[in-house]
């Protein structure tokens, strides 16, 4: 799993088919411009543990949105179109941005992006497969 356009190549995503949309671990969220023109500028640290190859983006604002946690709590979420590659596919994405520190993956993958042809086998994990050996080796203990 990636998000090609922020030049990240592997980021651990979790699907939930339970979730509507996506959500991307995201800090330093600032909000610019207005009305039309209002755009996110965010960072987004694609491994755990680690401030390391953390990535800047600026996205124009889709929607704001109520989302509610799996622990029921509710709050306001920015939402961005970005394009996330899943099993060799690039497909566009509405993704939240919120604070996913406490989170074993830095992203959720919702139904919106995986009623694009995609199918889950709830039995089994790591179907997209690993981020490379050497990747992983060096993000180990961050």
């Amino acid at each position: 799993m990636g998000i090609p356009a922020a030049g990240i190549p592997w980021i651990k995503a979790k699907l939930d088919t339970g979730a509507r949309s996506s959500s991307v671990h995201a800090y330093d969220v600032e909000v610019v411009g207005e009305g039309a023109d209002e755009r996110v500028r965010f960072r987004i640290r694609p491994w755990q543990q680690s401030s390391d190859d953390a990535v800047l983006l600026e996205c124009p604002v889709h929607d704001r949105r109520l989302v509610r946690s799996s622990s029921g709590h509710a709050e306001e979420r920015i939402v961005v179109i970005l394009e996330i590659a899943l099993m060799g596919r690039i497909v566009p994405a509405e993704v939240t941005l919120s604070n996913r520190d406490a989170m074993g993956f830095r992203m959720l993958i919702g139904r919106q992006a995986l009623r694009r042809g995609f199918v889950v086998d709830s039995a089994r994990s790591f179907l997209g497969g690993r981020a490379p050996k050497e990747v992983r080796r060096a993000n180990r203990g961050r």
